[in-house]
C-alpha cells in the first residue's frame, strides 16, 4: 500500500492533518493506532473548543472530525506501526500484522498516553480498580468511593464527570493548591462530593483481586495513613508516545519530537503535530493547528519535490536533444 500522505495516529492534529492533505487531493491514509480519536475521545465533555456553545462530548468532536476527513477521500487503517525506515524515501512502515505501507510524506500525530504512579499495586490492579479513562470506567464505580490523583484540569475535569457516578471522590494532589482552570475549581470545591487531601501522595494502591485502598504520604510531614477506597483514578501528566522514533528522530530530553516551529523534523518530508510535540498548551484546538500545519508542509514539500522532478527532467532533455540532432 501506497500514499503520498500517511497520519500515523488520528486525534484532533491527525485529523485535522488529514482534513487538509484531502482537501488538497493527496488521498492520504490515516493509520489510526491504539487509540482510535485520540485521547480526546476519552473525555466526558469538552467545553473550549470553538463552534460548540454548550459543549461537546470528546467521542462525538474526534468522530465529527474523522468523518471530515473521510468525506474528501482519507482512507483509515486500524493497526499499530511497529517499525519504520526513512533512511530514503518512500518512507517504509510495517504494521503489527506484518503490513507494509510507503509513504511520500508522513506526518507523526501519536499523541502522549497517561504517565503512571508507578507504585506498588498499580500494574497489579490495572483494570480491576486502576483506570486512566473516567469516560470508559466511570460506570462501574456506581455509588462506590473514588480516589482521584493530581490537580490539574485532567484530574478535575475527569474527576467531576465521576461524580455522576460515585458516592465520594477523594482528589489526592501534592501540593496545597491546584493548577487547574479557576473554572474547573470553582466547580470542584462546591461538589458536596468532593473532598480533597493535600500535600500528598500515594504510595501504595491496595487489593488483591480489586482495589480495597491507597495508602497516602504526606510530603510535608512524612506521615502515611490509608484511605479505604474502590478505584484509582492517576492524571499526573502524560509520556510522549515515542518510543517509535528513538535514533530516528530528534527528540527532547522528555522524549518530545523536535521540530523548527514549522511542524518539520530533521528528516526532509517527516512532520509532526500535536502532543507528541507540544509539551506546554496541550489543548486539542493547538494540536488541530499543528495537524493543520503538517499537511500544507507536506503540500508544499511534494509540490516542491515534482518541481524539482520536472526540472530535472527538462534539463535532461535538452543536454540529450542537441546529441541526437548531430546524427
Amino acid at each position: 500500500m501506497h500514499s503520498k500522505v500517511v497520519v500515523i495516529g488520528s486525534g484532533p492534529a491527525g485529523l485535522t492533518a488529514a482534513l487538509y492533505a484531502a482537501r488538497a487531493n493527496l488521498e492520504p491514509l490515516v493509520v489510526r493506532g491504539l487509540q482510535p480519536g485520540g485521547l480526546i475521545a476519552t473525555t466526558s465533555e469538552v467545553e473550549n473548543y470553538p463552534g460548540f456553545v454548550e459543549g461537546v462530548g470528546g467521542y462525538d468532536l474526534a468522530d465529527n472530525m474523522e468523518k471530515q476527513a473521510a468525506r474528501f477521500g482519507t482512507q483509515f487503517k486500524d493497526a499499530l506501526i511497529e517499525k519504520i525506515d526513512v533512511s530514503a524515501r518512500p518512507f517504509t512502515l510495517t504494521t503489527d500484522g506484518g503490513e507494509t505501507i510507503t509513504a511520500d510524506t508522513l506526518i507523526v500525530s501519536t499523541g502522549a498516553s497517561p504517565r503512571k504512579l508507578g507504585v506498588p499495586g498499580e500494574e497489579k490492579l490495572a483494570n480491576r480498580g486502576v483506570s486512566y479513562c473516567a469516560t470508559c470506567d466511570g460506570f462501574f464505580f456506581r455509588n462506590k468511593r473514588v480516589v482521584v490523583v493530581g490537580g490539574g484540569n485532567s484530574a478535575l475535569d475527569e474527576g467531576l464527570f465521576l461524580t455522576r457516578y460515585v458516592s465520594e471522590l477523594v482528589i489526592v494532589h501534592r501540593r496545597d493548591s491546584l493548577r487547574a482552570d479557576p473554572v474547573l475549581q470553582e466547580r470542584a470545591f462546591s461538589n458536596p462530593k468532593v473532598r480533597f487531601v493535600w500535600d500528598s501522595t500515594v504510595s501504595e494502591i491496595l487489593g488483591d483481586q480489586g482495589v480495597t485502598g491507597v495508602r497516602i504520604q504526606n510530603l510535608k510531614t512524612g506521615e502515611e495513613t490509608q484511605i479505604e477506597t474502590d478505584g484509582v483514578f492517576p492524571y499526573i501528566g502524560h509520556i510522549p508516545n515515542t518510543w517509535l522514533f528513538k535514533g530516528t528522530l530528534e527528540l527532547d530530553e522528555n522524549g518530545y519530537i523536535v521540530t523548527d516551529g514549522r511542524t518539520r523534523t530533521n528528516i526532509p518530508g517527516l512532520f509532526a503535530a500535536g502532543d507528541v510535540v507540544d509539551h506546554v498548551y496541550r489543548q486539542a484546538i493547538t494540536a488541530a493547528g499543528d495537524g493543520c500545519k503538517a499537511a500544507m508542509e507536506a503540500t508544499w514539500f511534494l509540490a516542491e519535490q515534482e518541481h524539482a522532478a520536472m526540472k530535472s527532467q527538462k534539463q535532461t532533455e535538452e543536454v540529450v536533444s542537441p546529441a541526437l540532432g548531430q546524427w
